[in-house]
């Protein structure tokens, strides 16, 4: 007798151990791995003679119902992690259709409602339909149970591209209960004719499943599950697994719609933060670039401008706010805001920085930010540049040389009681700025001031390509400094601005001062005509006279102290005239029996552009007009 615990008893023929095909193997463990024709036999107790199970809830001879469960389960686990591992609409519909097709069925149609609506977007009602995707099984023989799959999912097939759901309908009373139902249901009869077409040649018996694709809040679509009549027809425990499927894809959808919306907001919110082109102001080129860390991080909060000022300077900016996310962009655009109004008041640059440091404060604690700020004067050839924690530009010269200029480093915006200081440099003609954030020469594996040399050298041999007689070209400038990065460097956001510096030679620029009289605009005009002579621009001496005529009148009459008159001879002629007196003239309609008022409604009609800019000890008034034909040789 065999005792309790012990083995067989000795010369007893024992059971051999069945080895379980690869093929059968592969599906219990959630394989999505199809069976071949004929399949694999799956080993009973007496041996290997039962048929294989047709999808994870087959019922198979000899296997313990729990045995079967647990390939449910399984399937399910699987599927529902190739769903979830989709992050667009495309990747998740198609994760449904790879983790079905031929596991759980042998075709799949995908509708989705058109357009889908966004979180708590009402939905146009009543909705409409649309076939995403299909997917089937492609066998080696195609017999009837082929010619039947593609009487729904095949090249012509009467399954319909858009189907509108009619409210009250049978198509709508389904999708409205939620819950998978078999195709043979008298619900699902009258509702899969409306989705798939009439001509539609489904499978007999228990061989289809509609399911509804319910999101967080409302139906979004429905998948149509089939399988041929050579395969086991479904099962009651494969309607709880289509509602696994739906319910997963569902919420998927949801989470891809709401997702490509924040991806829109925020690359909308980045593109109006930053310009949408840079100005050409007159004695400087400019081109810019801008990079987001990465696909998933697409807003942050590094910006660049160039602001036109009085007198045909420019104001070059560039700033990096902590943080990568729609907050840091929309404080980097308020700080954006900030600059340009203060440019616009013409304060010194470190006025600018204090300015900025106190709106920091005002917009909190924790809102830090790093800026430069510099101006370039074509005229005198000088640039005047004030720093808050920001790293330092660097200067290409003519011949090749790449200089980190040595600027003040300064305390970062949002510090808060701190003081910034100005230095004003020479920028020679034909001199390139390189200004950047931290994101270009900062990343895991080197630190900022490595990054910083790295650049200059990089520039300094840019710069030898071209000779030492011709400054490269800055949008090839730029994209050689991009190619600087490597595979780890892309940790932050970069903004790049590049500026090159052509100036204003002194023999096209005429400058005097005029006392406040009434003599100051005959002369004005005397000293114009002798200009225009000068460069050989007669032709215009009668529009110039007038308008500097009218310009310097109306200056006369409120300024104390002497009026500023300059003419600038560029690709074209513009004409300046300062004075004390910060009120900004307006252009109105004069009436018949006023004898002024006219000035500017002339200026307005016979000059290419004009404008007045407040200055901090008064404004300016100026003008511009075209060249004639070949007036300045380029």
């Amino acid at each position: 007798m065999q005792e309790k615990g012990q083995g067989p008893v000795q010369g007893q023929a024992q059971p051999e151990r069945a080895q379980q095909p690869p093929q059968a193997a592969a599906a219990s463990s959630g394989s999505l791995a199809a069976p071949p024709p004929g399949g694999p036999t799956v080993p009973g107790p007496g041996g290997p003679s039962a048929p294989p199970p047709d999808g994870p809830t087959a019922a198979v001879p000899g296997v313990p119902p729990a045995r079967t469960e647990g390939d449910r389960l399984r399937f399910v686990g699987a599927a529902t992690r190739r769903i979830a591992r989709g992050i667009d609409l495309d990747e998740i519909v198609l994760g449904l259709c790879r983790a079905t097709v031929p596991t759980f069925s042998d075709a799949i149609l995908v509708y989705l409602r058109d357009p889908l609506p966004v979180g708590d977007e009402r939905p146009a009602v009543p909705f409409v339909l649309r076939l995403r995707r299909t997917d089937r099984l492609r066998t080696s023989a195609e017999g009837p149970a082929g010619d039947e799959l593609d009487a729904v999912v095949g090249d012509g097939s009467p399954a319909k591209q858009l189907c509108e759901v009619e409210s009250g309908g049978a198509l709508a009373e389904v999708l409205r209960g939620v819950r998978p139902v078999f195709g043979d249901a008298p619900s699902a009869r009258v509702a899969l004719p409306d989705l798939l077409g009439e001509d539609c040649g489904l499978p007999d018996g228990r061989r289809a499943i509609l399911a509804p694709l319910r999101g967080r809040r409302r139906v979004i679509g429905a998948a149509v599950f089939l399988r041929g009549p050579e395969r086991g027809a479904f099962e009651a425990n494969d309607l709880l697994v289509a509602a696994q499927l739906a319910t997963h894809t569902a919420l998927g959808i949801d989470k891809a719609v709401l997702y490509g919306r924040e991806a829109y907001i925020a690359d909308e919110l980045q593109r109006t933060m930053l310009p949408d082109s840079l100005p050409r102001p007159t004695g400087v080129k400019l081109a810019s670039r801008y990079l987001p860390a990465a696909e998933t991080a697409r807003v942050g909060g590094d910006w660049y401008d160039a602001i036109p000022l009085p007198g045909s300077r420019v104001a070059l900016v560039v700033g990096d706010v902590m943080g990568h996310s729609m907050t840091s962009a929309a404080i980097m655009g308020q700080f954006r805001t900030t600059a340009q109004t203060l440019a616009g008041l013409d304060l010194p640059p470190q006025e600018v920085l204090h300015h900025l440091d106190e709106q920091a404060q005002r917009l909190g604690t924790d809102r830090m930010a790093t800026c430069l700020y510099a101006v370039y004067d074509p005229v005198s050839h000088r640039i005047t540049i004030a720093n808050a924690g920001h790293p330092p530009p660097i200067l290409l010269h003519l011949g090749g040389r790449a200089e980190v200029l040595r600027v003040p480093p300064g305390a970062p915006i949002g510090v808060g009681g701190v003081d910034f200081e100005a230095v004003e440099l020479d920028a020679p003609a034909g001199a390139t700025l390189l200004l950047y954030t931290d994101g270009l020469v900062e990343s895991r594996l080197r630190d900022v001031w490595t990054g910083i040399e790295q650049l200059r050298e990089r520039l300094a041999a840019t710069a030898q390509l071209t000779g030492p007689d011709h400054p490269p070209p800055l949008e090839a400038l730029c994209d050689d400094v991009l190619d600087m990065l490597g595979p780890g460097d892309r940790d932050d956001d970069i903004a790049l601005l590049a500026a090159r510096f052509d100036g204003i030679a002194p023999s096209d620029v005429a400058y005097w001062f005029l006392e406040p009289e009434e003599q100051a605009p005959g002369r004005a005009r005397r000293l114009a005509r002798r200009a225009l002579e000068r460069w050989g621009l007669e032709e215009l001496s009668d529009s110039v006279e007038l308008l500097v005529s009218e310009v310097v009148t109306n200056a006369v009459r409120y300024a104390e102290r002497p009026v500023t008159l300059r003419l600038l001879r560029t690709d074209v002629l513009r004409c300046e005239v300062g004075d004390d007196s910060p009120q900004l003239p307006r252009q109105r309609r004069a009436r018949d029996t006023d004898e002024g008022g006219r000035g500017l409604f002339l200026v307005n009609r016979l000059a290419r552009k004009w404008g007045a800019t407040r200055l901090s000890s008064g404004k300016v008034v100026w003008f511009e007009l075209g060249l004639p034909g070949g007036a300045k040789e380029s």
